[in-house]
């Protein structure tokens, strides 16, 4: 009697323990669908709303509320799957019985009378076995379920996490996959097709097996038309129909080099970013990033024409930027020729010299500190000597003569590097240096040297420094990513972020001088007509890196173009040669696509000008005009405004 009791007992312990496991067991799988919070995917958008890319990890899901699926599409899936879902409480039992005949035919498992909610199950938390302890936890967890949520919450979780082929997660997702179309936009047919997915989704899948996915439809819509829930005229034009499908990249990334800077830019503050479902919204023009890409390239193809066809340039390679000069808004970022070939973004990843483009930076110095463009500079050959290692540096002009004495506008006109050296040289180097850091300039070697650029710098913050000129005075940070609201909302928005570098006056001195670089110097190659450029070219030593920096009244462009390993490109390949003209392409373009873009650089107050050898000449009380040309005005009557 002992030995019963004591086989007794473990047995009732067993039977205890196993339903305290099972319990906890359906706690917890219920608990993941009470309390839905699934990854959801990330998407970027342009400054007008379209859409960049998709961002997602493992499943890509769109989250749609209750409240904006259509009637009709609840409709289908109610007649399709379960016609008494709002009447029966998670589960079936009608449908059970009749199951189990068939099966009891059959011999085995082949119908299994799933309500919507257990598929929910079913595709959450269980597997898709037919075994019988599969299904009594499905019924059990059904149960749960429907106690705890409405029907609508229910049909919310089963829209928004079921699988519809093709990698699309959710409906909102297959709608915008499949048809490239909002739901409240499908047609009958299209929702059909759609609810007719979940079935088997690699079989209907629209774009592999078109005739086997219209055929499913038609069983959805002749489901409804049976019971009375469309019309003969609806089921007639439904079952005609034809939808177009789209066959598209889950990511659809249009731009990924702006996109890997996106992803870098929000990732320390968004860990979560590829799987958070937010909403970025960004300065991009998605129009504009295509035209600079297109502009980029048609600067590569001049380069490699002239090389000729045994030339290797698989290491040659460029980058663009285009920002707004008042808002410093990324308009496009172009960090390479191909993506496919190359990720590294050389728009923002890259340090390359700046060489010659740097120079105006100088000029604004020597203007501010009562220099004006018609102060004369000696440009004439020296030679310099290294008190700690006793090295030489005899630098020369890219021409290989010298003028003498020239003025600070011919100098930058035509790109004198001797001249401008003796400006440095002039101004004084740590005062000089000690000002470039002030104004954010990094990693400057403390030589000579700096006045051509010797140091490395991205395009992307090379850019924000150029800013300074078109804002007259101010420098502005370029921003990429305007705003970002979370899957609750919840908006957080990004301003940018300035500083004033000089005055307004001072800043539209240089203006005028690179506007001439543009006319009638280096920078021939960018001039557009019918709007006023700005802009100075950039050649490093042994033509390693060509640049080009411009601007019109509203927008910069900066384009650089070089080998990736650092070796010489072609010597004739200068900023004015190579980069200039992507520029030119680039700003033509944006002219037909801009007609209304401001076309004139406006004069701030206190700027003077009057002319001097028949040319109208401005300056200002800090920069005033030299002696010498005062006389000469003097005796032309010129004329202060």
């Amino acid at each position: 009697m002992k030995y019963i009791m004591t086989i007794f007992s473990m047995v009732i312990f067993a039977t205890l323990m196993a339903v305290i496991f099972l319990y906890a067991q359906i706690r917890f799988d219920a608990h993941k669908i009470i309390k839905y919070n699934p990854k959801l995917t990330t998407q970027i958008y342009d400054r007008n709303g379209e859409l960049i890319a998709n961002l997602f990890e493992e499943e890509h899901r769109l989250y749609v509320p209750y409240e904006e699926i259509p009637a009709r599409v609840i409709e289908a899936l109610v007649a399709t799957e379960d016609t008494s879902f709002f009447e029966h409480g998670g589960i079936n039992i009608e449908a059970i019985f009749r199951a189990i005949v068939k099966d009891i035919k059959a011999m085995k498992l082949v119908e299994g009378a799933s309500t919507i909610t257990q598929q929910l199950v079913k595709n959450t938390v269980l597997t898709r076995q037919k075994t019988l302890s599969r299904k009594l936890n499905e019924a059990v967890l059904a149960y749960t379920i429907e106690a705890e949520l409405s029907k609508e919450e229910i049909l919310e979780r089963y829209f928004n996490h079921v699988y519809f082929g093709h990698g699309y997660y959710g409906i909102k997702t297959a709608a915008l996959g499949y048809f490239n179309k909002s739901l409240d936009r499908l047609s009958l047919k299209e929702i059909a097709m759609l609810v007719g997915l979940p079935k088997a989704p690699s079989s209907y899948d629209p774009t592999r097996h078109m005739d086997l996915s219209l055929s499913r439809a038609n069983q959805v819509l002749n489901r409804m038309h049976t019971i009375g829930w469309i019309s003969e005229d609806e089921y007639t034009k439904a079952t005609l129909e034809h939808p177009v499908v789209y066959d598209e990249t889950l990511t659809r990334n249009k731009a990924p080099y702006v996109v890997d800077e996106v992803i870098k830019t929000l990732l320390p503050e968004y860990e979560d970013i590829k799987r958070g479902g937010y909403q970025i919204y960004t300065s991009i023009d998605l129009k504009l990033q295509q035209l600079a890409h297109e502009s980029l390239s048609v600067g590569y193809q001049g380069m490699v024409a002239r090389a000729g066809k045994n030339a290797n340039v698989s290491e040659l390679n460029g980058a663009m930027v285009v920002v707004e000069n008042n808002t410093g808004h990324v308009l496009a970022l172009v960090g390479g020729l191909d993506y496919s070939k190359s990720s590294f973004n050389r728009a923002t990843q890259s340090r390359r010299q700046p060489g010659s483009s740097f120079k105006p930076f100088l000029y604004q110095k020597a203007l501010d500190l009562g220099y004006s463009p018609l102060s004369e500079i000696p440009d004439i050959s020296r030679t310099y000597v290294n008190s700690e290692t006793d090295e030489t540096w005899t630098p020369r002009n890219y021409e290989n003569n010298f003028e003498g004495l020239i003025t600070l506008k011919e100098a930058i006109v035509h790109s004198r590097n001797l001249a401008t050296i003796n400006l440095l040289s002039l101004l004084g180097l740590d005062s000089v240096y000690n000002a470039f850091k002030k104004d954010g300039f990094e990693n400057l070697s403390m030589d000579l040297s700096i006045a051509l650029g010797t140091f490395g710098i991205s395009p992307l913050d090379f850019s924000s420094f150029y800013s300074m000129f078109p804002n007259y005075g101010v420098k502005v940070e370029p921003l990429l990513v305007k705003k970002v609201v979370n899957r609750k909302g919840e908006e957080k928005s990004y301003l940018t972020k300035t500083k004033t570098i000089t005055s307004e006056k001072q800043s539209f001195l240089m203006v005028d001088m690179l506007k001439e670089v543009v006319k009638r110097g280096t920078g021939r190659s960018a001039y557009v007509e019918g709007i006023e450029i700005a802009g100075k070219t950039g050649t490093t030593n042994n033509n390693i890196d060509a640049w080009f920096c411009g601007f019109s009244p509203d927008i910069e462009v900066l384009t650089w173009y070089g080998n990736d390993n650092n070796t010489p490109m072609r010597k004739s390949e200068t900023g004015g040669r190579a980069a200039a003209p992507a520029f030119k392409h680039f700003m033509t373009k944006y002219l037909e696509l801009h007609p209304e873009t401001t076309r004139e650089f406006k004069v701030p107050e206190g700027v003077n000008a009057r002319k001097v050898d028949g040319v109208m000449e401005y300056f200002t009380d800090v920069s005033p005009l030299p002696k010498s040309s005062a006389k000469e005005l003097k005796e032309e009557g010129g004329l202060i405004f």
